[in-house]
């Protein structure tokens, strides 16, 4: 109810896919960060839009039993763990309910969200490289919600303990103004560190870098990113256990998932729900270094991968070699761009791949239902976008007969999900 203009008091139902949990007020939706369903939360109104408001919580008149106290300390301040005032149990059941609730709405799939998402094996110290933002004095941390605004960090309770942040801050004041974002890479006997830059990379900043590797021990390499070029120094290259006996080797700035942990796992999944076996077809789309496509080719598949980064194919190419996969081929291209040439050639896979980034894979999805696979597994990181291609593949004749999720991002809203269409 209203307690005076811009203020009121609102009961959170549930959370969104996003930052924010969800209640209503005022006759409008109203959303609130740092809120837990179950918390009745005094608020001050700071938007107002058409169909929702966005508020602040000043004071929490009723904890729900949803909440806790944040484990870590630059919390709320810090806008990079958005749900970690949930328990880690609501967590998961809430990811399960509202990916349930987006795919009935959008394809009318009844899914059980209580056996929808599998847990991560850990809730802390999972992930293996991590995105801060940098200042003009070289200041390391991330943007407060919805601000620009730079929330200072010297650790991440999400990060792996090999993680250290000091060698990112030498490298990071070594280049003034010139970095706006650094990403910390575990590697094997160290780090490797990434540095996005304002502008094409300058012999400066290669030198500079450089001094910056020998003053510190833990750096194993540098890569520079600005302007459209990439200049590498030292060893940059990371590994990935893809499953048991498979080890993918890259460079640090090529994509791998954060939770190596949760990606065995979808690994798995994956060639069980494509039933993957010897001598089938499998093209597998925004392949990067080969997550999917190695471990389908070590199966016995033909498998060709498609990936516009060239960095990515060349990494997804050695890897094929050094493990004897004479049965894969990639090509670095746009997977719109290589469509018309597979339909020319009359390539038919019995099963495509799909895991497109968070944009999704719209204008795929014709091309997919001309090529004619069997089986399309689609992997998303973005349930909305998800749901938008798979509308596009059911009415085409396509069937969504499985719905996995796993809880690759810890503390965040975000989840990977697995679909599998007939």
């Amino acid at each position: 109810m209203s307690s005076g203009e811009g203020h009121c008091q609102v009961r959170i139902d549930d959370m969104t896919l996003g930052p924010y949990g969800v209640g209503r007020a005022q006759g409008k939706a109203l959303l609130v960060a740092n809120a837990a369903p179950g918390d009745v939360l005094d608020v001050s109104i700071t938007g107002n839009h058409r169909d929702y408001s966005v508020a602040r919580m000043e004071n929490i008149a009723q904890s729900s039993p949803a909440r806790r106290s944040t484990p870590c300390p630059f919390l709320p301040r810090c806008g990079g763990c958005d749900w970690q005032q949930l328990s880690y149990r609501e967590q998961v059941a809430a990811k399960g309910r509202l990916i349930a609730a987006e795919l009935n709405r959008a394809l009318g799939l009844d899914l059980n969200p209580r056996d929808l998402v599998t847990p991560a094996p850990a809730e802390f110290g999972y992930r293996s490289r991590l995105r801060l933002k940098v200042n003009s004095k070289g200041a390391l941390g991330f943007f407060e919600l919805d601000t620009n605004r730079l929330v200072e960090v010297d650790r991440c309770l999400v990060a792996r303990e090999e993680l250290a942040f000091e060698p990112a801050r030498i490298l990071a004041r070594a280049l003034p103004g010139r970095c706006e974002e650094m990403e910390l890479v575990n590697a094997s006997r160290g780090e490797v560190l990434v540095a996005h830059l304002h502008g094409r990379v300058q012999s400066a900043d290669i030198d500079r870098a450089e001094r910056a590797i020998v003053a510190a021990n833990l750096i194993e390499g540098v890569i520079l990113h600005g302007g459209g070029e990439r200049v590498a120094l030292g060893n940059v290259s990371i590994g990935v256990e893809l499953e048991p006996g498979m080890r993918l080797l890259a460079d640090a700035d090529v994509f791998s998932q954060v939770n190596h942990e949760c990606n065995r796992m979808l690994v798995a999944s994956v060639m069980e729900h494509a039933a993957i076996e010897p001598g089938i077809a499998v093209l597998d789309l925004f392949c990067g270094a080969g997550n999917f496509s190695l471990p389908a080719a070590r199966r016995g598949a033909r498998v060709l991968g498609v990936d516009a980064d060239p960095v990515a194919i060349s990494a997804a190419q050695r890897n094929a070699k050094d493990l004897g996969l004479e049965e894969v081929r990639f090509a670095a291209m746009q997977a719109q761009q290589i469509a018309p040439f597979l339909l020319r050639a009359g390539y038919r896979p019995q099963v495509v791949i799909v895991d497109p980034p968070r944009s999704g894979a719209r204008q795929l999805m014709k091309m997919i239902t001309a090529l004619g696979g069997v089986r399309v597994v689609y992997v998303s990181c973005n349930v909305a976008t998800l749901a938008r291609d798979l509308r596009i593949l059911a009415a085409d004749g396509y069937a969504v007969s499985s719905v996995k999720a796993f809880d690759f991002f810890p503390n965040t809203h975000h989840s990977e999900v697995l679909a599998l269409l007939t």
